[in-house]
């Protein structure tokens, strides 16, 4: 029989396993850590976490717009808003620039504090302590939607949070608006295509003396709120990042890390390589792509809003685009790629030396006006089918894992000479791999010159240019 005492401490460690996570290590210098929640308790770790890259430049925005990293969140509709999120990093400040399609254009022409999120406005919750409470480093940044690209403080608010609710206070930051579309504060529905809002938040203002330490983990939050009438009514549903979002509650946040992460495999005198491709030795892979994936999807004529973020990829889809740009006009045309490739013909419990994807390039956005892009790789969590994936209910990314940079080709090289593409995705594929799960991954890019999408050949060309399709090229040790 048990004495109370220690039937406590049982039920105490039992807690304990159930709730916190644990860590496995894989050989490397240094080792790769992947934490891995216990699956029958929660894990006090962010699901969705953005590695940020730092630039050593007076301003990210104005001059490494393109490398920013970036992720989404949100729905196209009549009544919803999508957003594309760049976020990155230099000595002094932290940067994220929304850009948010919206198809009417509502600002307060005499703004005050109580009001700015019942206008088209969005919000960014930062705790830098990487906290699961409200504390002292827990800080709610407010800024609305307004004509002018200046910084005017009547349009924002700061706020700190004191005893576990917010407070306002005076946090230096800077916002700065964008848009694109007829005029502002009407309701023509067909020239408006959205806006977009700059954060530039010193570290100086969050009581740090410099930039934080690579590696540094915060917790981040954001909020897009819409108006579509001037009487506001009836009110529209803010679109968050993460899912499941309570402003008032950090552990429900997602998470940055400061700087992009590596992997060093181990000193290994034995490697053998793998080739993962559709039809390859019995293997699927599948992939799509949505958005502005042709021409026909690039066509913004008629009622997009409702129509645009809600169609499937075309069948039997031999090439793919991905493209972006900093013209939020033209987002009818922007584009990315899902592709998931099974994992269950690789020898389990090896080291993991490296995996890259390869992709052939086909073409790109008019070549004589094209620029390179960087395009990104980011590791998706959920399955999702190939026939019925929208830019609606694709599936959001828990993390960037990898980037390559693609050249644009002046003409199209013949089949037999595709320029092959390189993306590093050892991060996001290590992770996969220990956890005997696809690697699924969604590629997008940063771009902000015009003309400039790529195009690539997909898993679904014929067996004829089974060479061209994407490819994960695998190396382990034994």
């Amino acid at each position: 029989m048990l004495h109370r005492s220690s039937y406590k401490q049982i039920v105490i460690l039992v807690i304990l396993w159930c709730v916190l996570p644990f860590t496995i290590t894989i050989a490397g210098n240094p080792p790769f850590r992947q934490w891995v929640p216990i699956v029958f308790g929660p894990s006090p770790e962010p699901q969705y976490l953005i590695n940020v890259p730092y630039f050593s430049v007076a301003s990210v925005t104005g001059e490494r717009f393109d490398q920013m990293a970036i992720f989404w969140f949100g729905q196209l509709s009549r009544d919803t808003n999508y957003t594309d999120v760049r976020i990155g990093y230099n000595d002094t400040d932290l940067y994220l620039y929304l850009a948010s399609f919206d198809r009417q254009l509502w600002y307060d022409t005499t703004p005050s504090p109580a009001d700015l999120t019942a206008w088209d406005a969005a919000t960014l919750l930062i705790d830098t302590a990487n906290s699961t409470r409200l504390s002292a480093t827990s800080f709610r940044f407010v800024a609305q939607f307004r004509g002018d690209a200046v910084v005017d403080p009547a349009y924002q608010l700061s706020q700190s949070a004191s005893g576990g609710s917010w407070s306002t206070t005076t946090v230096a930051f800077h916002s700065i608006p964008g848009w694109r579309g007829d005029r502002l504060n009407d309701n023509n529905d067909s020239e408006d295509r959205g806006w977009a809002m700059t954060f530039r938040i010193p570290f100086a203002s969050l009581g740090l003396s410099g930039r934080p330490a690579d590696g540094t983990r915060w917790r981040i939050a954001l909020i897009v709120h819409d108006r579509d009438n001037a009487a506001g009514n009836p009110a529209i549903p803010d679109q968050s990042w993460p899912p499941g979002l309570n402003a008032d509650v950090p552990s429900t946040w997602g998470g940055i890390r400061f700087g992009l992460p590596t992997y060093t495999p181990p000193a290994t005198g034995s490697v053998q390589e793998f080739q993962i491709r559709h039809r390859l030795n019995g293997v699927t892979v599948v992939d799509a792509g949505i958005g502005g994936v042709n021409s026909y999807m690039c066509d913004d004529s008629g009622d997009y809003w409702n129509t645009w973020g809600n169609r499937p990829p075309p069948s039997e889809q031999g090439d793919v685009s991905i493209q972006n740009q900093s013209d939020i006009a033209d987002w009818p045309c922007f584009a990315k790629y899902y592709i998931t490739f099974p994992l269950n013909t690789l020898p389990a419990g090896r080291t993991v030396i490296s995996a890259r994807l390869i992709l052939s390039q086909m073409g790109n956005a008019e070549p004589s006006q094209a620029q390179r892009s960087l395009i990104q790789a980011l590791l998706v969590g959920e399955d999702w089918n190939p026939t019925t994936i929208t830019w609606n209910n694709a599936p959001l990314v828990r993390e960037n894992v990898g980037s390559g940079w693609v050249d644009p080709i002046p003409q199209f090289p013949g089949w037999n000479n595709l320029p092959k593409r390189e993306i590093d995705v050892t991060w996001g594929f290590v992770q996969a791999y220990t956890r005997g799960q696809p690697i699924r991954l969604a590629l997008y890019s940063a771009d902000s010159a015009y003309h400039s999408g790529k195009y690539f050949v997909s898993s679904n060309t014929g067996d004829w240019n089974a060479e061209n399709r994407p490819t994960l090229v695998v190396r382990l040790s034994p």
